[in-house]
């Protein structure tokens, strides 16, 4: 079997060490990519800079996509369904912005404009279960801070204007893992229940007593799915 090409898309002011753990953990069973979300204001727009990112990788791509990078997953199904061999959709959602979620960005996008830190603090109550809070805080907030406040503008305004990807999700023709935790508070388990049945023969994965930061809250169980998905276990 060729070794799989794994490329992960990075959530909201995340970068390759949000998935550090699965990637050392793989090891050389997957050639491991981690795009950087950060260039563009559209969904589409960072879709097209992270296929332009894989330009390198002629075959077949396992991409993985966390929370708005699971935005640009979908969206390369769209575009670009011949390079993805299999999808892995986390903490996610097919859904678009609502007008209270785009009002509470927009809040904290003005915010951002006075104290990016404390744009940082504010969310991270919302990532991670209180009690993997100080596991986690430092590891986020590098994160963020090394994205910085432009990078944070332009993802939170490509996530409110994302389409609604819920009417494509019966084109998706490759094997599809939906990876949903069962106390995330911003992607709720039922919202990824419903994606989960709208795409022909995903299987779904709960992972239990994990926030809306599976790959930092409970690497190990993320690595184990990850392995039997992409059959290098």
């Amino acid at each position: 079997m060729p070794t799989p090409t794994l490329f992960i898309l990075p959530g909201l002011l995340e970068d390759a060490d949000a998935f550090r753990t699965q990637v050392d953990d793989i090891g050389p069973r997957a050639i491991s990519v981690v795009a950087d979300l950060t260039r563009s204001d559209t969904i589409a727009g960072l879709a097209q800079d992270a296929l332009r990112q894989a330009e390198a990788h002629t075959g077949k791509l396992s991409v993985m996509g966390h929370s708005m990078g699971g935005y640009v997953a979908l969206e390369l199904m769209r575009i670009a369904p011949h390079r993805v061999e299999r999808l892995a959709l986390v903490n996610t959602n097919a859904r678009p912005d609502t007008p209270e979620s785009t009002a509470n960005r927009q809040r904290l996008m003005a915010l951002a404009e006075k104290d990016f830190p404390a744009v940082i603090q504010a969310l991270l109550p919302k990532l991670v279960l209180e009690e993997h809070l100080a596991d986690t805080s430092g590891t986020i907030t590098e994160m963020a801070l090394a994205a910085g406040k432009e990078a944070f503008h332009r993802q939170e305004r490509a996530i409110i204007g994302r389409v609604d990807s819920r009417p494509h999700l019966s084109q998706v023709g490759c094997p599809t893992m939906v990876v949903a935790s069962r106390n995330d508070a911003l992607m709720p388990v039922v919202i990824l229940e419903e994606m989960a049945r709208a795409i022909p023969g995903a299987r779904l994965e709960v992972v239990e007593h994990c926030g809306h930061m599976t790959s930092l809250e409970r690497p190990k169980e993320l690595t184990r799915l990850m392995v039997d998905w992409l059959g290098v276990g």
